[in-house]
């Protein structure tokens, strides 16, 4: 039996009391309509990275794998170091690594500040302290590691955006760090909201996700996911 299938919990009572596949609805974060960032990038580069910590990266991935402009979306580790890397080793709760997921895209296509309105609105609770939904510890945080000033200055702005508009009841926790390193996860945590769309732990938390991104910011939406893993022909 491979390894993820001892990756998470789940809600057996929500799915007893008939959870609606694919509806936006028992979800662990609901979704937020939240203004677009006022402060963004200029666009000078044809490709970016940004590294995004959100929780559980299955559902982080799965929702930027779903929009127009990002190349790719790798799920691992940032905050700590390479010796440490591991999922067994992160899941311990002391490395200092979040899980998170790096995202690359066209910034002429989707700005930095468009990826984050789409983080705070339908991919994470970002009022949720060293948690999201069922996941408890300091590697299921909220943050942002920055690679640039500009993006520190875009990141920041935005949260300070959101804080000055109330746009949620409870503070706003996410860190904004620089990226001292990312660590691509192991290969079977790649790819994982699509390959097992019936897995409960994806049905119950991440699959809301994708709908949300897509009843949220239509334009911005793809039904092709840009998939880490190539498929073998």
């Amino acid at each position: 039996m491979t390894a993820f299938f001892f990756r998470k919990s789940c809600f057996p009572a929500i799915l007893a009391a008939g959870f609606l596949f694919g509806q936006p609805v028992s979800a662990a974060e609901r979704a937020v309509v939240l203004p677009p960032a006022a402060v963004d990038e200029p666009v000078k580069a044809r490709v970016e990275t940004a590294v995004f910590a959100g929780g559980c990266f299955w559902g982080v991935q799965g929702v930027f794998q779903h929009v127009k402009g990002v190349r790719s979306a790798v799920s691992g580790y940032a905050g700590g170091t390479s010796n440490t890397a591991s999922y067994e080793t992160v899941s311990t709760g002391t490395t200092g690594h979040a899980e998170s997921v790096e995202v690359t895209f066209d910034p002429s296509e989707v700005s930095y500040g468009t990826l984050l309105q789409i983080f705070f609105s339908v991919v994470h609770n970002p009022t949720e302290l060293n948690s999201q939904g069922p996941d408890m510890g300091t590697q299921y945080r909220s943050a942002l590691f920055v690679v640039s000033p500009e993006q520190r200055r875009v990141a920041e702005s935005y949260i300070e955006q959101l804080r000055k508009a109330g746009a949620f009841a409870d503070p706003i926790v996410t860190q904004v760090a620089p990226l001292k390193g990312f660590y691509p996860a192991e290969p079977y945590h790649q790819d994982f909201l699509t390959l097992h769309p019936t897995y409960p732990y994806i049905v119950v938390n991440d699959l809301p996700k994708i709908e949300n991104l897509k009843l949220v910011f239509p334009q911005k939406f793809r039904s092709e996911p840009a998939l880490v893993l190539k498929t073998k022909g």
